[in-house]
């Protein structure tokens, strides 16, 4: 809503709703001229709302806010509607008028000058309206949520914890096969050594014994007890 002189915004003045609390709105006053240009705000139910500042001037090409706060509501009306309204008169004044100055007959029509009034129903609106969520919104949230799943990287203690089991099963490993190359080592030396006492054996048995000297029993004995002290060697220093 406008007028030459002024222009009030909104041209509704919605006011936030809710029982038993108090609740505030504000208006704008634009001045249209290179005047200054004095104001009074009226209301068809003051006792129901506080006004500040409920006159005052505007300042030429400005503007000033007026706060309209509302008393703590105790019921909701049956339609929820409104039916309070505002009067905003305005007039242009010399400069030098004091706000004392500002009287009721200042914004009379009779002496003949320009008084301008422009009304400003009140509309109930929610306190505390609920934020609406697009459906689209909601899906590229649910979509971003297991991008986020899906890139979570492990901590700290996690990586480190991750590493220290690598080394260990990488020194698992490495004494595993140095464990199997000491028994392939030593199974080699067994089969060397057997195929030196069975060439032993042959010889043996081709061989007569001397008078007095020892049996092939004997000989045989010998080299098989050496052989078993020999494995007992070994497998100690493994």
């Amino acid at each position: 809503m406008s007028n030459t002189l002024l222009r009030v915004y909104p041209s509704d003045l919605k006011m936030p709703f809710e029982l038993k609390r108090q609740n505030s709105a504000c208006l704008e006053l634009l001045n249209r001229t290179d005047q200054r240009v004095a104001f009074k705000v009226k209301t068809t139910n003051p006792r129901k709302y506080a006004v500040r500042p409920a006159s005052g001037f505007v300042p030429p090409r400005g503007s000033c806010g007026v706060t309209i706060t509302m008393q703590a509501p105790k019921e909701i009306p049956a339609d929820y509607q409104c039916k309070d309204k505002f009067l905003v008169q305005s007039t242009v004044v010399q400069e030098g008028t004091l706000q004392k100055d500002i009287v009721p007959d200042m914004f009379s029509k009779a002496s003949g000058k320009l008084v301008e009034e422009l009304k400003v129903r009140v509309v109930y609106v929610p306190a505390n309206p609920p934020s609406p969520v697009p459906e689209e919104a909601e899906e590229d949230e649910s979509l971003d949520s297991d991008v986020d799943h899906e890139v979570e990287r492990p901590s700290t203690s996690n990586s480190a914890s991750g590493h220290g089991h690598t080394s260990r099963s990488q020194s698992s490993h490495n004494k595993n096969a140095s464990m199997i190359s000491k028994s392939e080592d030593q199974e080699s030396r067994y089969a060397e050594e057997n195929k030196k006492i069975q060439k032993e054996l042959e010889f043996l048995r081709k061989t007569k014994p001397s008078p007095g000297g020892f049996s092939a029993t004997s000989v045989v004995l010998v080299f098989l007890l050496s052989f078993v002290v020999g494995y007992l060697m070994l497998g100690s220093r493994a």
